[in-house]
């Protein structure tokens, strides 16, 4: 089966639209546009296509109600707008949808919710859930709480990671550009790419970041997010919103990403792209071999340092002696436990301190090689 017709006929499908594809020019919601987005995929769900909406917004449909011209630039009146804003963008999306005979329903993230493992599962239920009752998920981030120190920063990658969260066959990102180019679109010349079958493909390949009053991310985030969702072999598209009759039906626009993992890696795919590290283990080179060639576990004799303030489940780096990040993982200590144990055996640690301390720094489960 061709890439594009992945898609076409994907069972579950994730797709992101952004602000930008969902604003007139005043930069206020366009209910125009969002209807007709929300009648195309209410075709292909009424199809049997299951469906979740990643949809930005929020921020923008909060500007007009309080006066704003554009997006504003601090963080208290961009929660603000958002907190005004997300209300009437579930409105719309539930009149659009409604039309249909569909009912929506509204999940609102935060980085938090996919970096502790207990809410990454709760996450994954409650969307299952969802989608088991025939209803259609909007997601968004939680943009009134969340803060640029644990926001996804653009919903793109909120959407790649909500692809591996229910383990999409298919990820579109709409966006106000057709597709991706080897230069500016605007630039004399340019040329769009159809297929991109791996990094090599964007050697030589220009990208920006956006510039649009209401959005946050372009093209850039666009192919960060593709990165993350072919990871788990999740075909990927990036086209315009006004497109997405097209690329849903398999044709030739936009630009398509072909996976370069399997699937079934959600654990793996989780620890890398979803987490933000707490701190940093500093390992000797005879470590660094354990993990990447024997595929062991992390112990308290290879750590030879330990680097910020953590918690007993958090995310942490593993840093070879060289500085290099060698791995990901879920440390079983607090930070302040560390320091005593380093460099010693754990059947040393366990005849000294009890059975408790033998076990291993961060377990192979829990672990991914970067």
């Amino acid at each position: 089966m061709s890439p594009r017709s992945v898609i076409s006929q994907a069972r579950r499908l994730v797709v992101k639209v952004g602000s930008s594809s969902l604003t007139g020019p005043d930069g206020g919601l366009d209910r125009d546009r969002l209807i007709a987005l929300s009648n195309t995929l209410a075709l292909h769900h009424q199809r049997g296509m299951q469906i979740v909406l990643v949809s930005s917004g929020a921020i923008a449909a909060g500007l007009h109600p309080l006066g704003l011209s554009s997006r504003p630039g601090d963080l208290a009146t961009q929660q603000a707008a958002a907190s005004v804003g997300q209300g009437a963008l579930l409105a719309a999306y539930t009149h659009a949808f409604a039309a249909h005979k569909i009912t929506v329903g509204q999940v609102l993230l935060t980085l938090d919710d996919v970096t502790r493992r207990s809410h990454y599962a709760n996450a994954r239920r409650t969307l299952e859930r969802l989608i088991d009752l025939g209803v259609l998920p909007i997601v968004n981030e939680n943009d009134a709480v969340a803060t640029r120190e644990i926001g996804f920063g653009d919903n793109d990658r909120l959407a790649a990671l909500v692809a591996h969260l229910i383990d999409a066959d298919a990820l579109v990102l709409l966006t106000d550009v057709d597709a991706l180019y080897d230069a500016p679109p605007s630039r004399p010349g340019a040329k769009r790419i159809p297929l991109v079958s791996g990094p090599e493909d964007l050697a030589r390949v220009e990208i920006r970041r956006s510039r649009s009053k209401v959005g946050t991310g372009g093209m850039t985030t666009k192919v960060e997010a593709a990165g993350i969702a072919t990871a788990e072999g999740v075909v990927t598209a990036v086209t315009a919103a006004d497109r997405v009759i097209e690329i849903l039906a398999g044709e030739d626009v936009g630009t398509v990403f072909l996976p370069s993992g399997v699937r079934g890696r959600s654990r793996a795919l989780w620890l890398q792209h979803a987490t933000t590290a707490r701190g940093r283990l500093i390992i000797d080179q005879g470590a660094v071999t354990a993990l990447v060639k024997r595929k062991k576990s992390l112990l308290p004799a290879g750590i030879t340092g330990v680097e910020g303030t953590f918690h007993d489940g958090d995310p942490v780096d593993v840093i070879g002696p060289d500085g290099t990040p060698v791995a990901r993982g879920l440390v079983n200590y607090a930070s302040a436990e560390l320091p005593p144990l380093l460099g010693r055996s754990t059947p040393d640690l366990a005849r000294e301190l009890g059975p408790a301390y033998e076990r291993e720094v961060i377990h192979r489960d829990y672990l991914v090689i970067l």
